[in-house]
């Protein structure tokens, strides 16, 4: 029987304000791409991001644009021919690989030779504040395993220092968003150091970033804005040493796997991250999260309402969401 594809635009409320150095966020707003074949439902969530030229109307249009030839049954290979990557790449990638699922009865985790995703340590967020409203937020999760915090050029030293004053034992990763400079980054490095940094993702803007490699950090650096598919891991790991991948700026699950898989054999570390977004963004992105070093799937925390059957956090412990939801028969 022949495929229908559907796209909308959904909004989710948080239930508190998402700020970094880049803005405020006080919703999700995502696409949702249903694929429709002999009675199976396979369905993708992407999340538009302004920073990279994208809104929900542009995505929608993308989708709209290649609506024919997913129907006609382009697969996932043609589709990476298809589209540019970003969201509405993402939606229609995990859509197509939630069908297959559900139509073969074999899950994802089958079909990629993977681990079954499992309970694992994810980052719980603090965003930019006071350093007083920072120290009390993570005074809230202070006994989660890994903790991110959200910083801008402003004040970093005092909101990292009052973080950290709470949370004495957590593994801590620093996103500056790209608020930094290169000054600023060479004169925080004993700092990161003196509280136990693990990680500092994107401190400077991707356009800006030739410098870091001649810099020999002495806390490692992650690119997050800088990469988005495994085309770009020849330059990256001259000058970071870990990559940040995300299904949205990769374009799926698919391109993903090859980017994972990619900067294994240059030899980087890896996160696995997410938008704000549902647990619809979360479930695929399990699957990268198996392979990784560091996880930030907190996206669907700040949601003041999911959709059912999501996944689900216990003191930054995440559990994958329930049977059915996405990937599986």
């Amino acid at each position: 029987m022949p495929r229908t594809l559907d796209a909308r635009h959904d909004r989710f409320a948080l239930h508190t304000p998402f700020r970094i150095a880049r803005g405020v966020k006080t919703a999700a707003d995502v696409i949702t791409v249903t694929i429709t074949q002999d009675g199976y439902v396979g369905r993708g969530e992407g999340v538009p991001y302004p920073r990279y030229g994208e809104s929900v109307a542009i995505s929608l249009g993308e989708v709209a644009r290649v609506r024919d030839a997913i129907e006609g049954g382009a697969d996932r290979a043609e589709l990476l021919g298809l589209l540019q990557p970003g969201a509405a790449r993402n939606a229609i990638d995990c859509a197509l690989w939630d069908l297959e699922a559900k139509r073969t009865g074999h899950a994802v985790t089958t079909m990629i030779d993977g681990p079954d995703p499992t309970s694992m340590a994810s980052a719980l967020t603090v965003v930019i504040d006071t350093p007083a409203a920072m120290a009390r937020a993570a005074a809230l999760i202070a006994t989660a395993p890994l903790i991110k915090v959200k910083v801008n050029h402003e004040n970093p030293a005092a909101q990292l220092r009052a973080v950290r004053a709470v949370a004495h034992n957590a593994t801590m990763i620093v996103d500056p968003n790209e608020s930094w400079d290169r000054t600023l980054v060479e004169s925080m490095q004993p700092l990161l150091v003196e509280l136990r940094i693990a990680l500092l993702e994107q401190p400077v803007p991707a356009k800006d970033d030739a410098w870091l490699a001649e810099f020999a950090p002495l806390v490692p650096i992650c690119a997050d804005e800088s990469v988005h598919t495994v085309d770009d891991l020849d330059r990256i790991a001259a000058r970071y040493q870990c990559v940040n991948v995300k299904l949205d700026k990769a374009g799926g699950l698919t391109a993903a796997l090859a980017l994972a898989h990619g900067a294994r054999a240059r030899g980087l570390g890896m996160m696995t991250s997410c938008m704000v977004s549902s647990s619809l963004s979360i479930a695929p992105a399990l699957h990268i999260a198996m392979l990784s070093d560091f996880v930030d799937l907190d996206g669907p925390l700040w949601l003041a309402e999911d959709r059912d059957g999501g996944v689900t956090d216990k003191g930054g412990i995440l559990s994958p969401p329930a049977p059915g939801f996405w990937g599986t028969p």
